[in-house]
């Protein structure tokens, strides 16, 4: 692969700099590096260089982009809006993998560079929809690194046979077991994270479970989480999506949930959600509880709204938790960089010398400025190749301080 230089870039903690990128990785970083003959080279014009956005939370095979607008199916509880869901499904025009491949490209265009799916895994799909995200995982392997996750959508202890599909989707390629509310879904709390944490064990996998279960019962199964995690040697490799019930208890309940989870090292993912309670991100951090942002749904049967931009995102993480300081807002700037990255176990990910050249440039002249503004990318790398490259707006003059 050619070599070329990335120049006049503003990097957050050492100002504006030039990047050599040789054989799809950062080799050099410094300030005036010239490009071999015929190589080429880029002027980023201060904009700011950031390492690829990670979206911890997906769900490609849901979406309905690329198809005309569907009017919302209204359900009232998390039961009845997967039931719209699958009518829903029935009717579709269509594959899930172009669908898919619809979404990846948006995401791709807005600098996500790695990403975590849920895929719908239950009697009535089976495994077709993992089957057609495996596809798309290796038809867009240039573009973006898919980690999947076989999502019990409709339960495990009420769907017979789906815990048999589980263990079959690792089998066939997912990389991680997920769940769904033990106690509203399947009304068993042991029965579901006994199933799920043995198909885990057995495979040396990872977990991702949905929870949406509310206040001191989903307290209570975070907790249970937390233990099985500790116990079967499975530290770090738990995560818990949504967990509105961190953000719905008093302080002594938060307080002895919080420290389970930190013990036992099991992360939070937030997307940042509307009219529900939400974690309280710097609350969880401050405990040593590791948390990350998604997007959870893209224009698909749980919602209309949704567009895949981690940028934004970490805006409305922001907004919601109301971070104003450069500091809060560099905390949810690393929720959908850093944070992600690590819970994806993305060891070459980072602007540094050595990391795979998994690049976005923003034009703005600071982190804080760019999650406050969220413009439009000028520029997309993966893996030393330009995906996108627009000629950016100057960013305007670094302010004493920042």
């Amino acid at each position: 692969m050619t070599a070329l230089i990335l120049a006049n870039a503003t990097l957050h903690d050492c100002g504006r700099a030039d990047l050599r990128i040789e054989n799809g990785r950062i080799a050099e970083i410094a300030a005036g590096l010239e490009a071999a003959p015929g190589a080429e080279r880029i002027d980023l014009g201060g904009a700011l260089l950031v390492p690829g956005f990670v979206d911890g939370h997906i769900h490609l095979d849901k979406t309905l982009l690329g198809l005309p607008f569907q009017p919302h199916r209204r359900g009232e509880t998390v039961a009845e809006r997967i039931a719209r869901e699958r009518e829903l499904r029935r009717e579709l025009p269509g594959s899930v993998d172009e669908r898919a491949r619809h979404l990846i490209e948006q995401v791709v265009g807005f600098g996500t560079t790695a990403l975590r799916s849920h895929v719908d895994i239950d009697s009535e799909v089976g495994l077709s929809g993992l089957h057609a995200l495996l596809r798309v995982r290796e038809s867009a392997r240039e573009l973006i690194d898919i980690q999947i996750v076989a999502f019990p959508q409709s339960g495990i202890i009420a769907e017979p046979g789906v815990k048999d599909l589980l263990d079959q989707a690792i089998r066939d390629g997912a990389d991680l077991v997920g769940g769904l509310d033990p106690a509203g879904i399947d009304n068993d709390v042991t029965g579901q994270l006994d199933a799920i944490f043995a198909i885990a064990e057995h495979h040396g996998v990872g977990l991702d479970i949905h929870l949406h279960d509310p206040g001191p019962l989903g307290c209570f199964e975070l907790r249970q989480i937390a233990m099985r995690a500790a116990a079967l040697g499975l530290k770090g490799r738990v995560a818990v999506s949504h967990a509105f019930a961190l953000g719905a208890v008093d302080d002594a309940e938060f307080g002895r949930t919080a420290e389970a989870l930190a013990a036992a090292d099991v992360a939070i993912m937030t997307n940042g959600p509307g009219p529900v309670p939400m974690p309280p991100v710097k609350r969880l951090v401050a405990a040593g509880v590791r948390v990350f942002a998604g997007s959870d749904n893209i224009r698909d049967a749980w919602s209309p709204y949704g567009n895949g931009d981690m940028l934004e995102r970490a805006m409305m993480i922001g907004y919601r938790q109301g971070f104003l300081a450069d500091a809060d807002l560099a905390l949810a700037f690393s929720l959908a960089t850093t944070a992600a990255a690590r819970e994806l176990g993305l060891a070459d990910y980072g602007l540094r010398v050595g990391a795979a050249a998994d690049l976005v440039g923003i034009p703005t002249a600071s982190i804080p400025e760019a999650v406050a503004l969220h413009p439009p990318r000028a520029l997309v790398m993966k893996r030393g190749h330009v995906l996108a490259l627009h000629e950016p707006p100057r960013p305007a003059k670094r302010r004493e301080g920042s």
